[in-house]
């Protein structure tokens, strides 16, 4: 569960990122199974799976209450915790459909941050910070290329562009 400590680093990436903040769906089904109980897992994975398969965040907010809703009189503590995390688990329903696929899981990003500390464990010390900066940037770019020539692109250019604000995103293509 989010604890009280996150809610400044939110904050914060609202007001400085203008993002907002998102929850992995994969790992908070498996808080939510904790609570389920061995007997009662399946139907609450299957009652709160039916909110991810809405077509836009409003119709996933709807039935995320009334799942929410239905458990509470049984599941009470589980109810609170689907109260407590719905903007933050369906922060990823308010981009494109096709980009949902990619964002509902946080764990490309979680590996990205690994190879990042496998990485820099291996250096140490560095000399000075322009030297992170080179190896850091250095891994994030060629995670970039790999994202890019995957079978399943993980977003291209063109997908992004309706929803971005970069004007250089959205200039038409020239012809060669």
């Amino acid at each position: 569960m989010i604890s009280d400590a996150h809610e400044g680093i939110k904050a914060s990436v609202a007001k400085v990122m203008n993002a907002t903040w998102q929850r992995c769906r994969v790992h908070f089904m498996r808080n939510v199974l904790a609570h389920a109980g061995r007997s009662g897992r399946r139907v609450v994975s299957a009652f709160i799976a039916t909110a991810f398969a809405q077509d836009d965040a409003e119709a996933a907010r709807q039935q995320w209450r009334r799942v929410a809703d239905q458990l509470r009189p049984k599941v009470p503590k589980l109810a609170v915790l689907m109260d407590t995390a719905e903007p933050d688990v369906l922060a990823y329903m308010g981009f494109p459909a096709a980009h949902r696929v990619k964002l509902h899981s946080t764990n490309p990003l979680e590996r990205l941050n690994g190879e990042i500390k496998r990485r820099t464990e291996v250096v140490g010390i560095f000399p000075n910070e322009a030297a992170i900066t080179r190896l850091v940037g250095a891994i994030l770019l060629e995670q970039n290329d790999e994202w890019a020539v995957q079978r399943s692109r993980y977003m291209t250019l063109e997908s992004i562009a309706p929803i971005g604000d970069d004007p250089l995103v959205s200039l038409p293509t020239l012809a060669a």
